[in-house]
């Protein structure tokens, strides 16, 4: 199974303690800030958090306060993460390199952890967070070095529609075996990027990276073709064969590489899911068309014959076999 959900609070501590265990928790979430309750005698706040994959997704609630990140304490190895935060309640003033945007209920809200960057509010607020390694978004083609805070509405269009399974996955979260939380956290990145790509933010279509992306989706869309190979992969994206061979070997693959665990993935997924059908029934509708081709190469993948998992015996997807 996935990680369970974690609960925190600031109840019943003193004001030094409040202080304290808010500074502590947002350590272990991102990185380390200053924290203090302003004119508030106490700060009283609640977090909820899980992992699905290597997202961490939070449920925050904190009574008036301030958190600060500061040039002194600029360590990027310490906050290597992209925030996409979802304001349900409250108000919240950011600022960052002379920016400043004042987050109400029902907006999103994505900007760079590493930057130094000051957020109060001065009453209750209420948000849900989805903190992201940086790693996965260059992935995905985002140019990081570009990143200026970003402001979104999440009432409408593709920010309703992130924002919705954004909350949907927190409470799943504890059900999803570690297989099946790497499905939901690439498809979590997707929606959340969609927003951001529409602003036409931080995204450039020609780069490598984009490209990247780009055969990744197709891939994705086409996985259960048997006929899916490079020659339509680079035919549909106006590159050549070549040029895609580079792409995915600086990632330490082949594209047929890419195709093949894919597949596997999904099919294990399947498998795990014990919907009525056979193994050979899973095989197939992925683009396998030999029973024992698939039996060897899941095997060799995964460690487990594909029975085993077909039965419920199944052991943990090895994390090095994950694939991003």
């Amino acid at each position: 199974m996935s990680d369970t959900v974690h609960s925190l609070s600031t109840t019943g501590l003193t004001p030094k303690g409040q202080i304290q265990r808010w500074s502590d928790a947002l350590t272990d979430l991102c990185g380390q800030f200053d924290v203090d309750a302003l004119e508030g005698s106490t700060l009283e706040g609640r977090i909820n958090y899980t992992t699905v994959s290597r997202l961490k997704l939070c449920q925050i609630e904190a009574s008036q306060h301030r958190i600060a990140h500061r040039f002194s304490r600029i360590r990027l190895s310490e906050h290597p993460y992209i925030k996409i935060v979802f304001q349900t309640h409250g108000v919240s003033h950011f600022e960052q390199e002379g920016r400043h945007f004042d987050i109400m209920p029902g907006d999103c809200f994505a900007y760079d952890v590493s930057c130094p960057h000051t957020i109060i509010s001065p009453s209750l607020t209420r948000h849900e967070v989805v903190i992201v390694p940086k790693d996965l978004l260059k992935e995905r083609g985002f140019q990081l070095s570009k990143m200026a805070p970003c402001k979104l509405s999440a009432r409408n269009g593709t920010g309703r529609i992130a924002h919705d399974f954004v909350h949907a996955v927190f409470g799943e979260a504890p059900k999803l075996s570690p297989v099946t939380a790497v499905g939901v956290a690439d498809s979590l990145i997707d929606l959340l990027l969609l927003p951001l790509r529409e602003t036409g933010a931080m995204f450039d279509r020609g780069s490598a990276e984009a490209t990247y992306v780009r055969a990744q989706g197709f891939i994705r869309e086409h996985l259960r073709d048997p006929d899916l190979c490079i020659d339509r992969i680079s035919a549909a994206l106006g590159c050549s064969k070549r040029y895609l061979h580079m792409l995915f070997s600086d990632r330490g693959m082949t594209v047929s590489d890419y195709i093949w665990r894919a597949r596997l993935q999904h099919c294990r997924q399947e498998l795990e899911a014990q919907n009525g059908k056979t193994i050979t029934d899973v095989a197939f509708s992925w683009g396998f068309s030999s029973s024992s081709h698939f039996s060897r190469v899941f095997r060799k993948y995964f460690g487990v014959a594909p029975s085993s998992v077909h039965k419920g015996q199944h052991g943990i997807m090895p994390a090095d076999v994950v694939l991003e």
